[in-house]
């Protein structure tokens, strides 16, 4: 497959999930039962592009796991979803990235990641995926590995006008000036846009606030994500923030549906460039309500089959 174009070129992390369902978080020192474990795919940049692939577009993942057997069965998880592994690396110098994942019975979580391989992620597997990076329709990245690459890979896709979408997860509060300035979308959450700007964010006139000084640092547009409440856009063409709703649905599982998000959002600026921002985001919201209303993360994630046909 290598030589060919692909429409959505992720760079980022993968993780495997060890994942307990329990009735609640555990408190700090808590030790509690849990009703059920298992073992899924995970990590957010493998996300965004499984959900992206599952919608049809045509994927290549950029990424580093361990030789062991999480690895293998990872690359072998791209190839069951449709995704191009020519620039899915392995290494015996670290494990592959792990992500150890807390659900409630109300479907909130929490999360420890422990990287491994992705830190390990570099100027090699850049170079190596430069035709690919530099030919796709939109490069998604996040900062779940190495926060040089991750910056690397956004100059090399803005040199060739590739349309780029910036997930700024886990956040930093001394991210570089020049992650906003090679964004042409900034997706975060409510948590991540606090840590970014220093701000609380807990009501949508907040999030359009953040949004205002995310926008004002350099990025083309801004999303803010709140869950059920929705989120807030807004561009440099119109920086007035709109109100996007979230579909009202019940949570089972909220893992990964940022995740879930962004892929949709990458699919529709691919394939959908026509619509305005405001509507790829509105469309995005309804696949990401769709996975959280199962189990898993990955697992949960919609097919194109599973959309109703007007969001097609």
């Amino acid at each position: 497959m290598s030589g060919e174009a692909y429409d959505v070129v992720v760079v980022g992390s993968c993780m495997t999930d060890l994942v307990s369902q329990a009735p609640r978080l555990p408190r700090i020192g808590e030790t509690i039962h849990g009703h059920r474990f298992f073992i899924g795919f995970g990590g957010k940049g493998a996300n965004q592009c499984v959900q992206a692939a599952r919608l049809g577009a045509k994927t290549a993942m950029v990424c580093k796991v361990g030789k062991d057997v999480f690895g293998d069965n990872y690359i072998q998880n791209f190839k069951n979803n449709g995704i191009a592994t020519d620039y899915v690396e392995q290494t015996s110098d670290a494990a592959t990235g792990a992500a150890s994942i807390i659900v409630n019975d109300t479907g909130e979580n929490a999360i420890v990641i422990v990287p491994g391989a992705n830190m390990l992620l570099g100027d090699t597997e850049l170079q190596k995926a430069h035709e690919a990076l530099s030919h796709a329709k939109v490069m998604i990245c996040q900062l779940e590995v190495n926060p040089d690459t991750s910056l690397k890979a956004l100059h090399a896709a803005h040199k060739h006008h590739v349309k780029t979408i910036f997930n700024p997860a886990p956040a930093a509060s001394d991210l570089s000036q020049e992650f906003y300035k090679l964004s042409d979308i900034l997706c975060c959450n409510e948590t991540e846009a606090e840590i970014l700007t220093g701000k609380t964010v807990t009501t949508m006139e907040d999030a359009g606030k953040v949004s205002l000084e995310l926008l004002a640092r350099g990025c083309g547009s801004a999303i803010v994500t709140l869950g059920s409440q929705g989120c807030v856009v807004l561009s440099s063409q119109d920086s007035c923030p709109k109100h996007i709703p979230a579909t009202s649905v019940t949570a089972v599982d909220t893992t990964g549906a940022g995740d879930s998000f962004i892929g949709a959002l990458a699919f529709y600026v691919a394939y959908y460039s026509s619509l305005t921002l405001e509507e790829m985001v509105r469309r995005a919201n309804v696949v990401a309500s769709l996975s959280v209303q199962k189990e898993g993360t990955q697992t949960s994630f919609p097919s194109r089959r599973d959309l109703p046909a007007e969001l097609l």
